[in-house]
């Protein structure tokens, strides 16, 4: 367990193996990989704000409900800010694979959970990746996979994409405690661009190349962000 004086981990939850695989060899930056962390599919090391644990929870908000919640019971987690991430489906017109979204918030049935940090995450991801475009703005759950009009039905709520687990992530890392949450998503899926189309394992790919190259961006708010240990 970290002293008093030790900075607060950090917890990048992903719900999918492929993400998961993206995140674990991609540029890591500063961090050095180190032992892994409580939960399935955690992966660990230590960045420069602290030490990193990328979580795979599973896919849909149940498991990772489940999977946060357990993984912030333990000890080594205490504190931790908390970081979702992986693909999403884009609800924004001329979204395309590849883009990323910073939530400003995250919304399901349940509530509304701000997300802090949101300037600097889209400051960072534009210097890290130049040439892609950032989407801020609300991201919402579902708890299956969003098809045709239901997209603009959520698109006309005000949210930009969705996701199934993000906020559910972020509700759960909340409910336990005062700490810093993000999410930040990846888009694979967007309006004129549906998984079912030809173009589907194009945009994959770019949505995976994307996401392998995050983590310093990731490490960069959790060093400006940590919230003071007490």
């Amino acid at each position: 367990m970290a002293s008093p004086s030790a900075p607060a981990p950090l917890l990048i939850a992903c719900a999918l193996g492929i993400e998961h695989l993206a995140l674990r060899t991609g540029d890591r930056g500063a961090t050095r990989r180190g032992p892994a962390r409580p939960g399935a599919g955690a992966d660990g090391g230590a960045g420069p704000g602290g030490p990193v644990t990328v979580l795979r929870t599973g896919m849909g908000p149940r498991a990772a409900e489940r999977s946060v919640a357990r993984a912030l019971a333990g000890p080594e987690l205490a504190g931790a800010a908390v970081l979702a991430t992986g693909f999403c489906a884009g609800l924004a017109p001329g979204m395309h694979p590849g883009d990323l979204v910073v939530a400003e918030e995250t919304r399901d049935a349940r509530g509304t959970v701000p997300c802090a940090g949101a300037g600097l995450l889209v400051k960072e991801l534009a210097r890290a990746l130049p040439g892609r475009t950032v989407h801020t703005g609300p991201l919402i759950g579902a708890d299956h996979v969003v098809r045709g009009s239901e997209r603009s039905e959520l698109r006309a709520t005000g949210a930009i994409a969705v996701d199934m687990e993000s906020a559910a992530t972020l509700l759960t890392a909340v409910r336990t405690g005062p700490r810093p949450v993000a999410a930040v998503r990846v888009v694979v899926d967007a309006p004129e661009h549906e998984l079912v189309r030809i173009g589907t394992v194009r945009g994959g790919i770019s949505a995976f190349r994307v996401l392998r190259s995050v983590l310093p961006t990731f490490f960069e708010w959790h060093r400006n962000v940590l919230l003071p240990r007490r």
